[in-house]
């Protein structure tokens, strides 16, 4: 009988050429996807993470291939938000109003509205960063169902937990495939955000460093005094400009874009408190308020912040040698003409002196231009029975100096504009 020998091992068939060919070429996609991020100044991404922070829709403007749908997968990835992706365009209305469902009895019961997929896996997870790409290229019907989604959190009968925050992305209409100008009521519900390219960002991120995206520090101890800054500089602005409360811009594509209204002035009023407990750069402020009531308003606004930040001049008169006046010109010539002014409200010798006082270190650690005008009107103040301070003699040389500059300086532009060719 032959003896039992056991079947030679069957040998493993090699991997073919093309299956081995994908394995290598996914390696090598694994490791361009290889990257690392470092904390890097970017007022642009700091204005998007504390619009998030402030739980408001931001809507990024860009031209295509800018980084817009990158810049959001990072700041997923630094949140550690799960994302979710919708593309706008390509989308129906009911997809995000909801579909109708008939029920066992719709007299008793109505029609419920059935969310997508997408608001049931958001609702599931309890918390996400929601992308509404390509926003431009929605047809106004669908932008119109994206009304109740981006004010109410609405989709259908679900509603999307406080943990959801909501980004969207649009292409000017002049770069955007069949693009619409947004609405004018879908518009006023974001903050707008011009998002551009950093030369010096892009070729670190090529290089395998992208910045990295993080919450804003609020200051616990700056909470209340964020609100009652950001209240009183909002309300006095609009107390002083009740034109500004609502203005509908007159051309189709303005009205796509950021406007002042009731709703954007409380947005702008959020945006500000955020800013100010996180102490956030004045560039990124001018970003967020711009972005929420427009240019316009949003400067009128920063404006001002700025005179809402400086000294009382009543405290500069009681102690002129313990006063510190701003740094910046505009600033320091705003606190001058208020000295002045307050002198002229309630004069006496006192106040006349300590004015001149403030008026002497404005010119010894300042630009001497800025003393002119208030010296002039503060000189046309004084009264037969007030001295004259000695202090007028020590800002005489230079106010004359500095209105003999400025004469000089008009002499050679008349000389210039008058020799032929000069105005070239």
């Amino acid at each position: 009988m032959t003896p039992y020998a056991p079947p030679a091992p069957t040998a493993r068939p090699e991997a073919s050429a093309p299956e081995a060919s994908l394995d290598v070429a996914g390696t090598l996609l694994a490791l361009l996807a290889d990257t690392t991020t470092e904390p890097r100044p970017d007022p642009q991404l700091e204005a998007l993470t504390l619009s998030v922070a402030a739980d408001l829709p931001v809507l990024l403007w860009g031209e295509p291939g800018i980084g817009k749908t990158a810049a959001l997968t990072h700041l997923a990835e630094s949140l550690d938000l799960p994302l979710t992706t919708v593309i706008a365009s390509v989308h129906e209305p009911s997809d995000f109003s909801g579909l109708p469902v008939i029920g066992d009895d719709p007299a008793e019961q109505g029609v419920p509205m059935a969310p997508p997929d997408w608001a049931v896996r958001l609702v599931r997870a309890g918390r996400g960063l929601l992308f509404l790409d390509e926003l431009s290229t929605a047809p106004p019907a669908v932008q119109a169902a994206l009304l109740r989604l981006v004010l109410e959190r609405r989709v259908g009968a679900l509603r999307l937990p406080p943990g959801v925050r909501i980004v969207a992305a649009a292409n000017p209409r002049g770069s955007a495939a069949d693009g619409w100008e947004l609405s004018p009521p879908l518009a006023n519900r974001f903050v707008h955000l011009s998002w551009t390219h950093d030369h010096e960002v892009v070729v670190r991120g090529l290089g395998g460093t992208w910045p990295r995206a993080t919450l804003p520090r609020l200051r616990p101890e700056r909470l209340t005094e964020a609100v009652d800054f950001a209240r009183r500089a909002v309300c006095g602005l609009l107390a002083a400009r009740p034109g500004l409360v609502h203005r509908l811009p007159s051309t189709e594509t303005r009205r796509g874009g950021a406007w002042p209204s009731p709703r954007t002035w409380e947005m702008a009023l959020r945006l500000t408190a955020f800013a100010t407990a996180a102490d956030a750069s004045r560039e990124v402020l001018s970003l967020l308020v711009r972005g929420v009531v427009g240019d316009g308003p949003g400067l009128e606004l920063l404006a001002s912040l700025d005179r809402m930040d400086l000294p009382d001049p009543e405290t500069l008169l009681a102690d002129p040698a313990a006063a510190d006046l701003p740094e910046r010109g505009d600033l320091r010539q705003a606190v001058l003409d208020a000295v002045v002014a307050a002198v002229r409200a309630r004069p006496d010798k006192a106040r006349w002196d300590a004015a001149w006082a403030l008026l002497v270190k404005a010119a010894q650690t300042g630009a001497p231009d800025l003393v002119v005008v208030p010296a002039t009107t503060l000189a046309a103040l004084r009264r037969d029975e007030w001295d004259v301070p000695r202090a007028i003699e020590r800002l005489a040389g230079v106010v004359g100096l500095s209105r003999r500059a400025d004469e000089a300086a008009a002499r050679t532009a008349s000389r210039a504009a008058a020799t032929p060719g000069g105005g070239r």
